[in-house]
């Protein structure tokens, strides 16, 4: 489709707008980050690394990204688990309900979080506290996989939809049984899927604050939960916008190592076809 030399102008435009708003006000959290003031002034009076040792010092702040790493690793393992086996099951079996089990395990990640939140919680304490087991990391754990489970699910699911059925075949033909078929072939094919929806499972666990809220017990507290709680407190101003930055970059990492490896892969199976 040709543009007009306008259209490409308003159009680019746009696009640096929307850019615009989406990471100026996160370079805005670097920036307070290194601002020698206590208040978000614009502009900053100077650069200075005390908010970031400070923030080091914190055993607040280091609780809670230890909890929100443990949480994250918690959530991905479950989610490459359950995503990847229901992912298989999905794209090579044909049963009764199939449809609606791919829907199930998508809707979590479109329901809005005070719902999943509210949900959760209403369950485990009507299911585990009679059992004796409380709000707290597990509760927190599981509430983080019910929507990391999807994106494990769809990358997977994605991979195997471009990927033929014969090479399991082949394997078994030449006397590979099912499991080796699958550390064999099926598992190096579908490696780097499950390498990037892990990843992005991390990243969201990592993140996430409505869910975190209603599913952890009065001492479990996450980084993106310890943000929060802090940023009314005028003391604490520069410590947020420092542990706010670390999210940022922590966040960051994960997505672009997922980016890399589906951009990657897609390059690999795009020479191997024309190979072909």
């Amino acid at each position: 489709m040709n543009l007009s030399r306008p259209a490409r102008i308003a159009l680019r435009l746009a696009a640096v707008l929307g850019f615009a708003v989406i990471y100026v006000p996160l370079l805005l959290v670097l920036v307070n980050s290194v601002n020698p003031d206590r208040s978000a002034g614009w502009p900053p009076s100077g650069f200075t690394l005390r908010w970031w040792a400070d923030a080091w010092g914190s055993e607040g702040a280091r609780a809670a990204l230890w909890t929100s790493v443990k949480a994250g690793l918690g959530a991905t393992v479950i989610a490459l688990v359950l995503g990847t086996l229901t992912a298989f099951a999905v794209h090579r079996h044909r049963f009764f309900g199939r449809e609606t089990v791919s829907f199930v395990v998508v809707l979590p990640i479109a329901l809005p979080g005070i719902v999943t939140g509210v949900a959760l919680n209403s369950a485990f304490r009507t299911v585990l506290e009679p059992l004796g087991v409380g709000l707290g990391l597990f509760t927190v754990v599981v509430g983080h996989a019910t929507f990391c489970v999807v994106v494990v699910f769809n990358n997977v699911l994605a991979r195997l939809r471009r990927l033929p059925g014969s090479y399991e075949e082949a394997a078994m033909d030449l006397g590979a049984d099912g499991f080796r078929a699958f550390r064999d072939v099926s598992f190096p094919l579908v490696r780097s899927a499950l390498a990037a929806g892990g990843l992005l499972a991390f990243a969201l666990s990592f993140d996430e604050i409505v869910v975190t809220t209603f599913t952890a017990g009065p001492g479990v507290q996450t980084l993106p939960v310890w943000i929060f709680s802090n940023m009314a407190r005028p003391q604490q101003a520069p410590v947020v916008s420092v542990v706010a930055a670390v999210l940022v970059v922590l966040s960051v990492v994960p997505v672009f190592l997922a980016q890399r490896l589906s951009s990657g892969t897609v390059s690999v199976n795009r020479g191997v076809a024309e190979r072909k």
